[in-house]
């Protein structure tokens, strides 16, 4: 597993806010601007799924939540 895959959301997000700060600086090659915008795009990426999965996870509990209260 790379290093990227292994950041928290939290960490990735940080990362992300770091890789558009570097790529709105014009004085960076095009090589490493590609590589940042891959990086990028690989951590927004996870940042979906984890929040896909959060919000699954919100549902199953808020679910489950209204089930306990409908038997109560």
């Amino acid at each position: 597993m790379s290093k990227k895959e292994q950041f928290s959301f939290e960490e990735a997000l940080s990362r992300l806010e770091v890789i558009v700060e570097k790529l709105e600086d014009e004085s960076i090659s095009l090589d490493e601007s590609i590589a940042l915008y891959e990086e990028g795009i690989t951590l927004s990426k996870k940042c979906t799924e984890t929040l896909e999965e959060a919000e699954l996870r919100i549902q199953h509990v808020a679910e489950n939540h209204t089930d306990k209260k409908e038997n109560e």
